[in-house]
């Protein structure tokens, strides 16, 4: 793919972006949100094929999974009003739907449709196929974690607004917010298991569950650049700070030193 095409698709994705907006304030701050995420995403993506050493052309397509990731995102709001699969559509499927129903993939050769298109339909999913092999495995496994980079500067910059101001703050809180969480999704954190998001009860094992993805990460790089930004140690701020709560964050980060102080490669 040349820079041409890519540039070409930005176009397209911020015309397709602006389709959505309208009168509704609630709708508009969720759909800016969404376009703000994909730039971030962007930006991350192309940190993380840098210290991968990606060529040129691998990096592109990798960017451009990037700016598609969410592109389902704008339809799903507009119709569910909620980011919540479980309560509305799988985004990604969706976001393929979307690609496909538009034709703007066309110009791309075949098998850089085929990376793209799989990378977008499962870079949500709880867990990844086994049969992924080869180039679709590795940009799939770049969006993964370049998203989850961005999530975590999204979700700590919307619970701190919560927690100033929260008959003020405008968008979707999709679990209760209670002081308690969920001993099973505690239990799963402490195991280094990938939680289910089916399972989530409260917004304590919402945090609970971006806790865990530093062990869905797949790149020692993606684990340094959250340490490196803070992400970590700020979201255990907004947790219980019950016994409990504390031994799970002192694992975490003691699995993190330990995995940065043992491969210092990506």
């Amino acid at each position: 793919m040349k820079q041409d095409q890519l540039d070409r698709f930005k176009r397209w994705f911020e015309d397709y972006a602006g389709r959505f907006y309208g009168d509704d304030d609630y709708v508009n701050a969720h759909l800016r949100l969404k376009q703000e995420h994909t730039e971030r995403t962007c930006q991350e993506i192309r940190l993380l094929a840098e210290a991968l050493t990606l060529d040129a052309d691998q990096t592109r397509i990798a960017e451009l999974i990037a700016l598609f990731h969410d592109i389902g995102r704008f339809p799903q709001f507009v119709k569910y009003r909620t980011y919540s699969d479980p309560k509305s559509v799988d985004h990604g499927q969706l976001g393929v739907h979307v690609l496909r129903e538009e034709g703007i993939l066309a110009t791309l050769r075949r098998e850089e449709k085929q990376w793209v298109e799989t990378a977008i339909e499962l870079h949500g999913r709880k867990a990844l196929p086994p049969n992924l092999r080869g180039r679709t495995l590795l940009l799939t496994k770049l969006i993964r974690d370049a998203d989850k980079i961005d999530i975590l500067r999204v979700v700590l910059n919307n619970y701190k607004g919560y927690r100033e101001k929260p008959d003020a703050f405008l968008l979707e809180i999709e679990l209760p917010d209670e002081p308690e969480y969920s001993p099973d999704v505690l239990e799963a954190l402490f195991n280094e298991e990938r939680i289910d998001y089916r399972k989530l009860k409260t917004l304590n094992d919402m945090k609970l569950c971006q806790l865990g993805w530093v062990y869905d990460l797949n790149f020692t790089a993606s684990l340094k650049r959250i340490d490196e930004c803070g992400f970590l140690p700020e979201l255990f701020t907004f947790l219980p700070q019950d016994d409990a709560i504390q031994q799970v964050c002192r694992k975490i980060q003691n699995d993190v030193a330990a995995r940065l102080a043992q491969n210092c490669q990506p």
